[in-house]
């Protein structure tokens, strides 16, 4: 068997226009806290980190992203990220992101969990599943 280098974590990088209201979408309805944060000049967020139990996500602006790199600009647009999110309580989990725009309602799966999926602000899709 190949001696694999260790990964110690993974922390989704979501490109997005705006980083606040995904903070809020976080922190708001689901206790994170934002342990990181870079502002603009104008005073907005171009950089974020939401964290909680273990959790990370990162948020960066496009405008930032592709300022850094002007090559990848055209590669910015359209949503292919969807996290998913294995939780103890789907119940407590819908009350607390209720109003988020749903994108599959609540469910049961072939594969014996029950779900729910919806967008954050960023139109990233966020499943929430209780085996």
């Amino acid at each position: 068997m190949p001696d694999f280098p260790k990964v110690k974590q993974l922390t989704p990088v979501l490109i997005v226009d705006a980083v606040e209201p995904c903070v809020a979408f976080w922190v708001e309805k689901l206790g994170f806290e934002m342990t990181n944060s870079v502002p603009a000049h104008d005073g907005t967020l171009v950089f974020a980190i939401v964290a909680r139990d273990g959790i990370e996500v990162m948020y960066q602006t496009r405008r930032s992203v592709a300022a850094e790199s002007p090559a990848i600009a055209p590669e910015l647009t359209g949503h292919s990220t969807s996290l998913f999110l294995q939780v103890e309580s789907i119940d407590d989990i819908e009350r607390a992101i209720a109003g988020a725009p749903v994108f599959k309602a609540r469910h049961k799966t072939f594969y014996g969990s029950e779900e729910l999926y919806v967008r954050e602000p960023g139109g990233n899709l966020v499943g929430f599943a209780q085996f």
